[in-house]
């Protein structure tokens, strides 16, 4: 079980105490208007605190049921200027009821973009743009999410907008037909994933009516039909898009009786009564089921173990014990993890997921191994735990501890607006109350050993079962007998001084302590024929343990302190980052201390970690993120013989040759207090910090106090690398070396014009409406002036990465085929040298600037990217990040701008990367300029059919010598 709590970002703020304002609808008459009643009492502090410690979520809300049936959650912040909307909308691939018809609830979430005649698309989408509005959203089984974060000075704006969109949504048969197209493109993309591959099969095996049968995108065929089925989906939306399946959620700066004003204002005249899926039942599961799936050019195995579960109940003890049990048993905490992955290493990996669906959904146990014959190993080992559930009493300290873990987490998980809103959505659609949040946790609170064990032999025998393996074979031999749980059960039933380094000290009185060791060292001063030493180091440190505790003791001693301590590698930033509780300050530090200056340097913790890291090039990069993969590809070719050029985590070969002796040489040499920066935020006491910084001053200390880097190699001409793989798609990433880095006078407008060209994940950018918008080719494109890993996971960017030497690249998300990865980079350098030429207008360049002035408070939303841009200020020797944006966009004009685009820009030397499945093709394409035609599904105006006629043709001006193939074997080898 990945446990769902209060947040799925980082951070906690305070939880806010006091009586929670709470308006209602009273009971009324069908033929009369509702007539709200507001209920108040002012509670004794002292009795308002204890009641209030009482529960997990404290934070003093409004909530009110308008007439039309539209539920308002007001919750006042202090976190300042920024405010959260959240739009859970209670439909879900669950009420996708009707044959054929899958997937529109996912596509609705995209049409919901659109706008309205009143708002059309172009038009929101530039006054959000000029506010700063990050607008995105989510589908889930259960409910579609649309969450939009802004300074508060907007809200009445957005909420105008947002409301008049719901109720007069509106597109055009092209975009209806465009959108469905990008769908298509959407599915083939998420295919690559195994999990998703797996969770699919599962699902499908294991439902024979529910509509969980199906995921959230829907069967491929009928995703293949959309294009025809408009007159269904206007009549899906009017069904589903209505007040009584919606809910606001806003969180912030605000004024709660002023917002819920605004909202009845522009949300109150809607009327729509829509239809209730009648979802089928399912029959109940009568015998274990088995799946195989082949998975062409897969490396390694995977096996999902999955059981029937129970719907999302709080009240009700099931759920909570189900929950509970994936964490004891199933978890990184649990022995079958420490028998798998780090004792017997027969999986590389291994992990729970229990989605909370409205009916009775799946848990999950995924496992995947390198031999095949281990797959038959984990399958057994799996239900011998579940057997082992059902017939002992979990020890009370464990299950005690995993309680205070829960807690702590929770508060752990508030620590901005945007993350109170989010996971406030996520709840809202069950009953359209947050007060569900308490009684889960008090469901939690009551649960014995003893309702453990009994809902473990409810829910966890063999009928509920459903098992599937993945691989590149046709079948798994030995994998035909099953382990017999009732069989199993039986048998068990049976039987302070000087330093030398640099301290932030941000310590306020926030409750949560946020700790960031940073040492400007990494990949950068891996030795040659040893890259991949700082990763493995890093690693060893952070999950190899000390010199007096294991990594399995330090991991059981933080899980009740729900403490965090993790590591992030760069070229020049290692960054150990930990959070706490003020309360658990002590014991915390005292773990991660030990691991950080006294590494166990255990030879089996070594073998284990070499072998995750290898196997997260292998199978984590090369063969399932061609996204990232090309990104990597991409920085290793324009930095050849630099110190940049190997990826982080090393080469494959090196990585097998280096030493535990290596690991020690380098920690001595790199890990010194000359380099040391430390960061320190929340309520941390001033003895733990003398404590701390006595113990830090144990680390030698050192001469230098960063990496040299060198300029990067001069790129000359236009080259081309081609990466072959087994792919359903082609990715593209291209790029040069720049100058400008952060610490540079021209780097904020240079950072506002990549925004313009390609904001990242951003619907408003210019790439992104040319080639995704406008042609339906993919889902995004986007441009860089900084690094920016994990781009495919994340909204944006990670703090700590700070570098010398930096590249302006253009990311193409995976196009359906090479006809359109050749069109959609020819279309990028297309509109790339517009920009050059023409420069940007006087409109677009103040769009930009008023985005970015009002979205970078969103970067910095919580306490731990607070710290971690702090620091990355001192890197850059720049001023706070986001004054220092600020201040360098308000003096900037539209001539700076377009002088920066010619002294940065330009396109006569660049580095192209295509991971492709068909690299003759794509290399016979890029050498004799060969046409790329775009083919639509639907009639697109002449004025973009002349200009594809120009585009299919444009030159991208490779020699053919320039133009390289590369296996995907040989990368990173």
């Amino acid at each position: 079980m990945k446990f769902k709590l209060l947040a799925t970002a980082a951070a906690v703020s305070m939880v806010l105490s006091g009586c929670v304002f709470h308006i209602d609808a009273s009971k009324h008459d069908d033929n009369q208007s509702k007539k709200m009643q507001t209920v108040s009492q002012e509670i004794h502090k002292t009795n308002t605190q204890k009641q209030n410690n009482n529960k997990v979520f404290s934070q003093n809300y409004m909530l009110e049921e308008l007439a039309n049936g539209l539920k308002v959650m007001v919750v006042k912040t202090d976190y300042p200027d920024v405010v959260s909307l959240q739009i859970p909308v209670s439909v879900g691939s669950r009420d996708e009821v009707e044959a054929g018809k899958t997937g529109f609830t996912h596509f609705f979430e995209h049409m919901m973009f659109k706008g309205s005649k009143k708002y059309p698309q172009d038009v929101y989408s530039d006054i959000l743009k000029n506010s700063g509005v990050d607008n995105r959203a989510y589908t889930t089984n259960d409910y579609t999410n649309y969450h939009l974060n802004f300074s508060k000075e907007h809200l009445a704006k957005v909420l105008e907008i947002e409301a008049d969109i719901f109720q007069n949504l509106s597109y055009t048969q092209e975009q209806f037909r465009t959108e469905a197209q990008t769908v298509k493109g959407e599915y083939l993309k998420n295919n690559a994933s195994p999990i998703r591959k797996l969770l699919s099969a599962v699902r499908s095996e294991a439902f024979d009516t529910h509509t969980y049968k199906h995921t959230t995108m829907g069967f491929f065929e009928d995703i293949q039909a959309m294009p025809d089925q408009m007159d269904y989906g206007q009549k899906f939306f009017e069904n589903f898009y209505v007040p009584k399946n919606v809910s606001l959620v806003i969180v912030g700066d605000v004024n709660p009786s002023e917002t819920m004003k605004l909202v009845k204002q522009y949300w109150g005249k809607w009327q729509a009564k829509g239809v209730d899926a009648v979802v089928p039942v399912e029959p109940k599961q009568t015998k274990a089921k088995y799946t195989h799936v082949k998975n062409d050019g897969l490396p390694g195995h995977w096996l999902l173990v999955s059981y029937k579960g129970t719907p999302w109940l709080p009240k009700q003890q099931d759920r909570s014990a189900l929950d509970l049990i994936s964490e004891l048993y199933f978890s990184e905490n649990s022995e079958l993890y420490q028998t798998l992955i780090v004792d017997k290493q027969i999986a590389s990996q291994m992990f729970t997921y229990n989605p909370e669906t409205k009916d009775a959904g799946l848990l999950h146990v995924f496992v995947k191994v390198d031999k095949e014959s281990d797959l038959v190993v984990a399958r057994d080992l799996i239900n011998q735990t579940y057997a082992k559930v059902r017939t002992e009493l979990v020890d009370a300290d464990k299950l005690a501890n995993l309680k205070s873990n829960l807690k702590y987490s929770f508060i752990n998980g508030l620590d901005s607006s945007q993350s109170i809103a989010s996971t406030l959505a996520s709840y809202m659609h069950f009953e359209r109350d947050p007060e569900v949040i308490n009684q889960l946790y008090r469901s939690f609170d009551g649960i014995t050993a003893q309702d453990i064990k009994k809902v473990a032999n409810q829910y966890f025998v063999d009928s509920s079962r459903t098992t599937v393996t993945m691989s590149d074979l046709k079948e798994v031999e030995g994998f035909g007998k099953e382990v017999n749980l009732d069989s199993v059960v039986a048998v068990l039933n049976q039987k302070p001084s000087e330093y030398h380094f640099n301290v932030l000290d941000k310590t306020n009185d926030s409750p949560l302590i946020d700790v960031n060791f940073l040492f400007y060292s990494g990949a950068a001063a891996d030795p040659k024929g040893k890259k991949g030493l700082a990763a493995l180091t890093t690693n060893m440190i952070a999950q190899g343990g000390s010199q007096t505790r294991t990594y399995k003791e330090i991991n059981k001693a933080m899980y009740p302190l729900a403490g965090s301590f993790d590591v992030q590698l760069d070229k020049e930033m290692i960054s150990f980052s930990g959070r706490v509780h003020k309360d658990n300050a002590g014991i915390w530090y005292k773990l991660v201390s030990d691991q950080l200056l006294n590494p166990g340097w255990r030879v089996d913790d070594f073998k284990r970690i070499k072998k995750e890291l290898i196997d997260g090039i292998k199978s984590g990069l090369k063969a399932s993120n061609d996204e990232e993969l090309g990104k990597e590809v991409l920085y290793a070719k324009l930095y050849q013989g630099h110190v940049y050029e190997s990826y982080n985590y090393g080469d494959l070969s090196d990585l097998e040759a280096i030493t535990l002796d290596d690991l020690k040489v380098f920690y001595a040499t790199e890990f010194t207090q000359a380099k040391l920066n430390v960061g320190i935020t929340g309520d941390m006491s001033d003895k733990l910090k003398h404590t701390m910084f006595a113990d830090l001053a144990q680390l030698p200390q050192g001469k230098e106090s960063r990496l040299m880097v060198a300029d990067a190699p001069k790129l000359t001409g236009r080259h081309a690398s081609i990466v072959e793989k087994s792919a359903k798609s082609t990715a593209v990433s291209f790029g040069f070396p720049i100058d400008t880095i952060r610490s540079d006078k021209d780097w904020a407008a240079l950072w506002l014009i990549r925004s313009y060209f390609g904001e990242h994940r951003s619907s408003n950018s210019f790439l992104y409406q040319r080639i995704r918008q406008t042609r339906g080719m993919n889902y995004g494109d986007y441009s860089y002036i900084e690094y920016f890993p994990r781009g495919m996971f994340q909204t944006k960017p990670d703090a700590n990465l700070g570098r010398s030497e930096q590249i302006f690249q253009i990311w193409l998300r995976p196009l359906r085929s090479n006809n359109d990865a050749h069109f959609a980079t020819r279309t990028a350098l297309f509109e790339l040298n517009k920009l050059i030429k023409t420069g940007m207008t006087q409109e677009s360049f103040v769009a930009t600037r008023n985005f970015l002035s009002n979205f970078v408070p969103q970067m910095v939303a919580s306490q731990d990217k607070q710290l971690g841009y702090a620091l990355d200020s001192q890197f850059y020797n720049t001023e706070d990040f986001v004054s220092y944006v600020r201040k360098q966009l308000a003096a900037l004009t539209v001539e700076d701008v377009n002088r920066v685009i010619k002294d940065n820009l330009q396109t006569n030397d660049i580095q192209y990367v295509f991971i492709t499945s068909d690299a003759k093709d794509m290399k016979k394409r890029l050498a004799s300029e060969q046409a790329s035609p775009l083919k639509y599904n639907t009639d697109k105006p002449a004025d973009l059919v002349a200009e594809d006629k120009i585009i299919q043709s444009y030159k991208l001006s490779i020699p053919n010598n320039n133009i390289e193939v590369m296996d995907i074997e040989s990368v990173f080898k």
